[in-house]
C-alpha cells in the first residue's frame, strides 16, 4: 500500500505531513509548485477538485481538504483522536475552530498585511484584530488543559502549524501565557519539527526584510493569478 502526500510548504500543508510523521506513518512526497499552478493542472484536479494542496491519494483512493484528512488519517490509525463520541467531538470541535477560524482569519491577515499591493490599514486591523481575538479563545481553553480538547490530537496539530506563524500575520501573542506554553511544547515534538519540513522549511524570519520581501512578491503573484481564475 502507498499513500501520497501532495503538498507545499504552507501551514495547510504542514498540518498533513506532521500527523503523518505524529503516525509514523510511510509515506511519498509531491511537492506541488504554486508559483507555477500545478495545483490547478487537471491530473492534480482530480485529486482535489478544489485546486488546493495539501491532498492525499492512499493506496488508490483520494482525500482532500487538510481538516478531513487529518480525520481520515486519524481513523485510519486509531491515533490522536478518542473513540468514544464526546472525546472524538471535542477534538473535531477544535479541528473546526482551526478551519474556520484561525485559518481564514490568518490567511486575510497574510493578504492584507503581507500580500496586497495596496496597503489597507482598516482591512489589515480587522483581520489581525480577530487573530488576536481567537488567540485569546485558544488561551483560556488551554488553560484548563494541556492540550485544546484534553490529550494531544490532530486539532493541536492543526491549529499549531498555523499559530506558529503569528509573527507573519503581523499579530503578537505577548500576554498569552496558556498559548505560548502550549506552542512552545508542540515545537518540541520530533514529529512536529520534522512535519515543518516537508516538503521543505518556509521559516522566513519576519524581520528578514530581504527574505520577507522575496517571500512576499511570489505570493503576492499568486494573489493576483487567484483574482484573474475569479
Amino acid at each position: 500500500m502507498t499513500l501520497t502526500l501532495y503538498t507545499a510548504a504552507t501551514p495547510n500543508g504542514y498540518k498533513v505531513s506532521v500527523a503523518l510523521e505524529e503516525m509514523a506513518l510511510p509515506y511519498e512526497v509531491v511537492r506541488i509548485d504554486l508559483s507555477k499552478g500545478e495545483q490547478k493542472t487537471p491530473e492534480f484536479l482530480t485529486i482535489c477538485p478544489n485546486g488546493r494542496v495539501p491532498a492525499i491519494v492512499d493506496d488508490g483512493f483520494p482525500v482532500f481538504e487538510s481538516g478531513a484528512i487529518l480525520i481520515y488519517l486519524a481513523e485510519k490509525t486509531g491515533l490522536f483522536m478518542p473513540q468514544d463520541t464526546q472525546g472524538r467531538s471535542r477534538v473535531i470541535q477544535w479541528l473546526m475552530f482551526q478551519m474556520g477560524g484561525i485559518g481564514p482569519m490568518m490567511g486575510q491577515a497574510n493578504v492584507f498585511y503581507r500580500y496586497f499591493p495596496e496597503k489597507i490599514p482598516a482591512a489589515i486591523a480587522r483581520y489581525q484584530g480577530e487573530v488576536r481575538r481567537l488567540f485569546g479563545v485558544l488561551d483560556r481553553q488551554l488553560a484548563t488543559s494541556e492540550y485544546l480538547a484534553g490529550d494531544y490530537s490532530i486539532a493541536d496539530m492543526a491549529n499549531w502549524c498555523w499559530v506558529r506563524t503569528a509573527k507573519w500575520s503581523g499579530v503578537e501573542t505577548d500576554g498569552l501565557p496558556h498559548l505560548q506554553r502550549w506552542k512552545a511544547a508542540i515545537a518540541e515534538r520530533p514529529g512536529a519539527q520534522k512535519g515543518i519540513t516537508v516538503p521543505e522549511s518556509a521559516r522566513i524570519k519576519a524581520e528578514d526584510d530581504e527574505e520577507a520581501r522575496k517571500f512576499s512578491e511570489r505570493a503576492r503573484a499568486m494573489v493576483e493569478m487567484g483574482k484573474r481564475e475569479a
